[in-house]
């Protein structure tokens, strides 16, 4: 068993609730809400220090860390005579930016086969902000998902041909074109990880695959009150599958 301490710092959402503000959010030790057991403030002091250093210098995860900050503070915009703030940039807005002011041009987009609609609108978007999208398919090279190793049964229509995803494929292909940050737009779950493993590029995320809420997980967050409250009591999966 590790010996490391457990960290939990979702719990703080009741902090929050009751406070304002968390201890991590706020700047005055003498009137922040104590640390939980199980922050990891306290007990990765080490981590926190050490990693905070990656971000002073020259490195890219310096530049990455600086222009994201950058972003944040840009997609907000205050409310006149109000302390109050609004955000003012989508996820898509929010996206170009960073590329912009990395000086990124050659932008790869990591398509489900789903959502090519989708893909060739976000890559419209992109030329006509200056950038040059390559887009890259899940089926790329069409090969037979029998070829994984599964059986027939386990296809989405058993006795059709189905290819397979090959997310190695799209991100060795955005390695060959060279591109300066890849996109996610809706890869399945462990496809996503493939991708993001082995593209050399950095890669942000636009769109989470979730056939059921069309491609919006966090309403399974909202609804397990009602509608989701079964996945606090029964297994997705019960092993017999």
């Amino acid at each position: 068993m590790s010996d490391q301490a457990p960290v939990s710092c979702s719990r703080c959402s009741l902090v929050w609730q009751n406070c304002g503000t968390t201890n991590c959010w706020s700047g005055d030790p003498l009137t922040a809400p104590p640390r939980p057991g199980n922050c990891p403030s306290k007990n990765y002091a080490d981590v926190v220090e050490s990693s905070f250093k990656e971000y002073r210098g020259d490195s890219e995860d310096a530049r990455i860390a600086f222009v994201a900050a950058r972003v944040e503070g840009l997609c907000y915009q205050p409310v006149p005579g109000s302390d109050a703030i609004n955000a003012r940039w989508t996820r898509v807005e929010d996206t170009i930016a960073f590329a912009r002011l990395m000086g990124y041009r050659k932008i790869g987009l990591a398509t489900c086969i789903g959502l090519l609609d989708e893909s060739e609108r976000l890559a419209a978007i992109l030329r006509a902000q200056g950038f040059e999208p390559l887009s890259v398919c899940c089926k790329a090279g069409s090969i037979d998902k029998l070829e994984l190793g599964l059986e027939e049964r386990d296809k989405v229509r058993p006795g059709t041909f189905e290819p397979a995803c090959n997310p190695i494929a799209q991100a060795e292909i955005c390695n060959r074109l060279e591109t300066d940050m890849n996109i996610i737009v809706g890869l399945c779950v462990g496809h996503d990880m493939l991708f993001n493993k082995h593209s050399k590029a950095p890669v942000t995320t636009l769109v989470v695959k979730d056939r059921v809420t069309g491609h919006n997980p966090v309403a399974v967050l909202y609804g397990q009150n009602f509608y989701y409250k079964r996945l606090q009591k029964q297994p997705v999966l019960t092993g017999n599958e």
